[in-house]
């Protein structure tokens, strides 16, 4: 359930200045608690605000935060949607297994990670919609975005794993480690509202037998498994296991939104957000220009309706503008403003050093003594760590399908070293990432060294069924971009853009390809640590 008194003010009731424009509601009290909301009003043509963010995810909510409560008024743009009315069924976010117009961006059929199930295709026709899962097609990859105000924080797992201290130094070089594991990581772990499983009620649940499965066959190769903190409310999962609230993780849901438990950005940062009174929103805003002009940066902006057509151009003045609209999104609108002469002097390294966290997905068959259980959380709180040794740390992953499938499902991150590029097409007049399928090939041999093993010493083989016909390793695919503005190379060593005063990258585009885990604790630490230098020096 949603805690009404996150998003009320002194008064009760939203504040004036914190708005969302653009779908019909207000991100905030009133609209949650069902009472009327006033019209909300979209950012207008010819706008002045001190500070623009690009996007609410991560490093966009971070930063319109910090901005806000020192002082500064920020106006924050989103491609998608508010997610705060619910649909027909009652329910804001679609569930996993019945995908509807909700649950893609502007696809007329949905493409789901795993597209096939006991060798049969399972995508389906949906209306073409503004929905909340982006699966944005390049060349060798499927990135999944999260569309709406609050950015990834509403389609991921929740995963929220600080790296290990000695691997740091090969994800953020030139960041100092003792700032951000004093300062910024438990910064950003508080904000977040991270915590762990309860050990005992996880070894008794049945919504865990599938990674009680996972624990024991990895620990009899000889691997550790270790509990993976969440941002989930473990309360509540707990209170849906005894059926005292409405299901959200043990309905599945995860892929196209979680309607009650998960602390996604909905809960934590964008609720303070709005009690600073500083902020406003505008979604289904999209920024397609930036070029310098009298009192900083002129910003063109589309605004979208729900089928996705452009239903009104704006020009708003921003004195600093702040790219926040993810890896790919802040890579490609750089790439393309560099190219096409709106900000010439952006350096050579945009666009570079972009990685996929060396994602690749596998499924094992297990012996019908080892059932996964028919009930299985949404939520994964378990991994396989054999970094050190193998270059692999897997998610012991749900498959939550509602029937037995004596299957164990695997998300994988790697070592994997390849980077590929962003480029402008002037043929086209799109942004292209030039990465090749076959660069997925050391993640597939790092996660080998897994489950290889485990197969070996299990007696057990690959699922082929998931990803294809006869196809074990999804390599087709990654839920954690990274890079494309790396810090230190496109920017300086605080994001901030080099060529432009007053021009900042702070989310996930700053990291160079991978982290070692999953990573949005990371890119909140990085943009704690990056705007609280921009704040004293800048501003």
């Amino acid at each position: 359930m949603r805690d009404e008194s996150m998003w009320s003010t002194t008064s009760g009731a939203v504040s004036r200045r914190l708005f969302l424009a653009g779908t019909g509601s207000i991100l905030a009290g009133a609209a949650l608690a069902g009472k009327a909301a006033a019209a909300p009003a979209a950012i207008p043509d010819g706008a002045t605000v001190s500070a623009l963010v690009i996007g609410t995810g991560y490093g966009g909510s971070v930063a319109a935060l910090r901005l806000a409560e020192a002082g500064v008024d920020v106006h924050m743009v989103e491609m998608g949607m508010a997610w705060d009315t619910p649909g027909p069924d009652g329910k804001i976010f679609a569930n996993t297994t019945s995908p509807d117009q909700r649950s893609f961006w502007l696809r007329t059929k949905t493409k789901q990670p795993l597209s096939n199930f006991l060798g049969f295709p399972i995508d389906k026709d949906i209306p073409r919609y503004t929905g909340i899962l982006d699966a944005e097609e390049f060349s060798g990859i499927t990135v999944y975005q999260g569309r709406g105000v609050g950015g990834g924080s509403l389609v991921n797992g929740g995963m929220a794993v600080t790296p290990k201290r000695e691997n740091f130094g090969a994800i953020l070089p030139t960041v100092n480690a003792d700032e951000m594991y004093n300062t910024y990581y438990p910064r950003a772990n508080a904000g977040l509202g991270v915590a762990t499983v309860r050990p005992a009620w996880f070894d008794t649940t049945d919504a865990y037998q599938y990674a009680r499965v996972g624990r024991k066959q990895a620990q009899r190769s000889g691997f550790p498994f270790v509990f993976v903190p969440d941002v989930y409310d473990w309360n509540y999962m707990e209170q849906e296991a005894a059926g005292t609230v409405p299901k959200s993780a043990l309905a599945g849901e995860i892929l196209y939104g979680n309607n009650y438990g998960k602390k996604s950005l909905q809960k934590t940062y964008l609720p303070r957000i709005a009690a600073t009174g500083r902020v406003t929103i505008s979604p289904l805003h999209r920024v397609t220009q930036a070029v310098p002009a009298s009192g900083g940066y002129a910003v063109t902006i589309e605004q979208l309706t729900t089928a996705g057509a452009v239903s009104a151009i704006k020009t708003v003045t921003a004195a600093k503008v702040f790219f926040a609209a993810g890896s790919v999104g802040t890579s490609k609108l750089l790439v393309k403003l560099k190219a096409t002469g709106a900000l010439p002097n952006l350096n050579g390294e945009v666009g570079k050093g972009w990685g996929d966290n060396g994602n690749v997905m596998c499924g094992r068959a297990n012996h019908i003594w080892d059932p996964t259980g028919s009930l299985q959380s949404s939520i994964p709180c378990g991994g396989i760590d054999n970094w050190a040794a193998g270059g692999a740390f897997a998610e012991v992953a749900p498959l939550p399908t509602g029937i037995e499938t004596w299957a164990s499902f695997y998300l994988s991150i790697t070592k994997n070293p390849n980077r590929a590029q962003f480029t402008w097409n002037p043929t086209t007049r799109a942004v292209e990432l030039n990465w090749q399928t076959a660069w997925k090939q050391p993640s597939i041999d790092m996660a080998k060294t897994i489950f290889d093993k485990i197969n070996a010493t299990e007696g057990t083989i690959y699922r082929t069924d998931l990803f294809g016909v006869y196809k074990i390793w999804g390599d087709h695919l990654t839920y954690h971009p990274l890079g494309g503005a790396v810090l230190g190379k496109a920017t300086d060593n605080y994001g901030r853009l080099a060529g432009y005063p007053g021009l900042y990258a702070i989310d996930g585009s700053l990291i160079p390809g991978n982290t070692s885990v999953n990573p949005f604790v990371t890119i909140t630490a990085l943009a704690e640590r990056n705007i609280e230098k921009i704040i004293a020096t800048d501003f």
